[in-house]
């Protein structure tokens, strides 16, 4: 991977691990259970996004 990519990966977690902060502030002021439902969805596709991609940054640093 160049160096480029290694650092968007880098930028790309760093949003994931935002979005994640900011999905879980909202649902703990959230009354609607609609709308918590639906963050909590949100909330959960992020943390496998996050996940996901340090797989792939853990896999090219043990190659």
């Amino acid at each position: 991977m160049t160096q480029k990519e290694l650092l968007y990966m880098e930028d790309a977690i760093e949003h994931e691990t935002n979005l994640i902060e900011i999905t879980t502030l909202s649902i703990e002021n959230l009354e609607d259970k609609a709308l918590i439902t639906f963050m909590k969805g949100q909330l959960k596709k992020h943390q496998k996004l996050k996940e996901k991609l340090m797989t792939v940054m853990e896999d090219i640093v043990n190659e």
